[in-house]
């Protein structure tokens, strides 16, 4: 039996689907898993990957950069400011971030702002499957 999933942002919504499992990461609870009749639950999310596991055995992935997600009932939201498929991702940008990251890191280990902007370049090159140090998929 299927959930309803949907990824939203304050300007629009970003996916609708159904899912039979969302896994994602929340803050200080690690990756949590979420099938038809969870109960209730809001969470902070960690910028990570989200997969959504449809009926048919596919897998959509997903990049979010922090926010929550609830689930209430049969279906599960996420709200992000930032939250991009898969397929959507700008792999040669994603690059490019995360080498500024890292040189703004190398420069200021303690900048959290480098440290985020590092963690986001690393989720979207992980959800686009090219997290594999400069290769091109």
């Amino acid at each position: 039996m299927a959930m309803k999933i949907e990824f939203v942002s304050p300007e629009d919504i970003l996916y609708s689907g159904e899912a039979v499992q969302v896994i994602a990461r929340t803050r200080g609870g690690g990756d949590i898993a979420f099938l038809t009749g969870h109960e209730p639950f809001i969470g902070s999310l960690e910028t990570c990957e989200v997969r959504v596991y449809e009926e048919g055995g596919d897998i959509r992935r997903f990049a979010v950069r922090g926010g929550f997600v609830s689930v209430t009932g049969p279906e599960v939201t996420v709200l992000s400011d930032a939250a991009v498929p898969a397929g959507q991702i700008d792999v040669a940008a994603a690059r490019t971030q995360l080498a500024d990251a890292k040189a703004a890191e190398d420069a200021n280990p303690e900048d959290p702002y480098a440290r985020d902007d590092r963690r986001w370049a690393e989720v979207q090159l992980a959800a686009a499957g090219a997290d594999d140090g400069g290769a091109a998929h």
